[in-house]
């Protein structure tokens, strides 16, 4: 009998044991994810800028699936047993964590209650409420290089089934954007035998083009139509840009650049697209696969039609031993002005007290750049006029500007939203606010 206790008991004390064991763990965890969550809020990166996970606190077990499926850092972490995210403006909206979660209790949204997202209508099948016109990629909230050719490729796929046979125009569909979703929608075109143009404002490659040089721009492979799996986890832009250049030389296709839409008419068999040079194309169907920056956001300051403002980087390498400054506190203004840093004087001009929303590696790297003087940064700086041999600079509540020298000014204000022409074709645009609609689907499912 005595003895039969103590192996009871040895056994209870065990379980205990492994009991005291896990709660420790977790407790850790979950001491570790709101230290990291303060750390967050304090950095601007609490918040979520685009499509983003949030988590159904009834259904979440706490088995971290969704934590180990995310290939970004400290997004997501486990906090009092449930899933929780962590710098959820570092978010790409890939949707591993979504994929991955055993008790479907993660649900991908835009926007959160109090910030809203400009988003055009589209459904299922990525027509808008233009019948006839459909959205993919970025403009649709879908920014992720993958995402982006999988929404681009799916289009093409609906499209297809909406074409009416023995139509008198031209094209089966037209294009409009090169970028990923652009791209992968002339692939798919040429595989489904459709009779398609591409049009890009730019050239190949849409936004893409525009990332700095080195810029590492995927984080998780794709499936390119009529070319196959790229695996590449860490890609620069030109490396991206001679893949795609590769699919389209061997499939015989090419994209009419430098030629920006201005009008999309609709007609009796479809639609006629209008370039800004007056040049036309009638067309069944149209897939915009444009990005949500459209036009650069200007300062609106003397002096910025000058030949030295840019707005874009291209070629760091070729630019050296020039008094440069760089407008901007995102991911883009970072990563330029540190290209740029490396054969020249670079100032750093941001309108805000301190960095926000930095993704982490750009975050440490601009901060050992300013240790070590290789970037001067001024914070609560604006720009008041751009003159041939400098800036005049306003630092803070300051009534008078400083005069700062200065050979190259690059401007990364962001985008704004291609509203007025989306408008023009007759495409609604609604501000989405993701926590109320998660909200209100939740009030109509109960």
């Amino acid at each position: 009998m005595i003895e039969k206790l103590v192996i009871y008991g040895s056994s209870l004390a065990f379980c205990l044991l492994i009991v005291y064991i896990y709660l420790r763990k977790q407790l850790k965890a979950s001491k570790t994810t709101e230290l990291k969550i303060e750390e967050a809020k304090v950095n601007g990166l609490y918040e979520p800028v685009s499509l983003h996970p949030v988590i159904d606190d009834y259904k979440c077990i706490a088995c971290a699936s969704c934590i180990k499926a995310c290939p970004e850092e400290d997004v997501l972490g486990i906090r009092n047993n449930v899933a929780t995210t962590i710098n959820a403006s570092h978010c790409v909206g890939h949707g591993a964590c979504f994929h991955a979660c055993p008790v479907e209790g993660i649900t991908l949204i835009i926007g959160t209650e109090k910030r809203g997202v400009d988003l055009p209508h589209v459904n299922h099948d990525f027509e808008s409420n233009v019948p006839g016109i459909f959205i993919a990629g970025e403009m649709g909230g879908m920014g992720l290089i993958k995402n982006s050719v999988e929404q681009g490729r799916q289009a093409v796929v609906n499209i297809k089934q909406a074409i009416q046979k023995n139509h008198s125009a031209k094209y089966d569909l037209i294009i409009v954007g090169a970028g990923p979703a652009g791209i992968s929608a002339t692939l798919t075109a040429k595989m489904l035998g459709l009779k398609a143009l591409t049009l890009e404002q730019d050239t190949l490659g849409g936004t893409v083009y525009t990332f700095p040089r080195s810029k590492i721009v995927m984080t998780a492979p794709m499936d390119l139509p009529l070319y196959g799996k790229v695996k590449l986890f860490e890609t620069s832009k030109g490396e991206l840009l001679k893949i795609w250049e590769d699919a389209l030389q061997k499939n015989n296709l090419s994209v009419r650049e430098k030629s920006k839409v201005e009008e999309i008419r609709e007609s009796d068999d479809g639609f006629q697209v209008i370039l800004q040079d007056g040049i036309s194309f009638s067309s069944q169907t149209v897939l915009l696969a444009i990005g949500r920056q459209g036009t650069p956001r200007k300062l609106d300051v003397p002096g910025e039609d000058t030949e030295k403002v840019a707005y874009r980087l291209l070629e760091p390498e070729q630019i050296h031993g020039k008094k440069i400054m760089v407008v901007g506190g995102g991911d883009s203004a970072i990563e330029s002005a540190l290209l740029l840093a490396d054969q020249n004087e670079v100032i750093l001009s941001y309108r805000r007290e301190q960095f926000n929303r930095l993704k982490p590696k750009n975050l440490a790297s601009i901060n050992d750049a300013i240790e070590n003087q290789q970037v001067k940064v001024r914070f609560n700086t604006q720009v008041k006029a751009i003159h041939p041999g400098h800036i005049d600079l306003q630092d803070g509540d300051n009534q008078e500007a400083e005069q700062v020298a200065n050979d190259l000014i690059y401007i990364f204000a962001g985008g704004e939203l291609p509203t007025k022409f989306l408008e023009k074709v007759g495409i609604k645009i609604t501000r989405r606010f993701g926590y109320a609609l998660l909200k209100h689907q939740k009030k109509k499912a109960s």
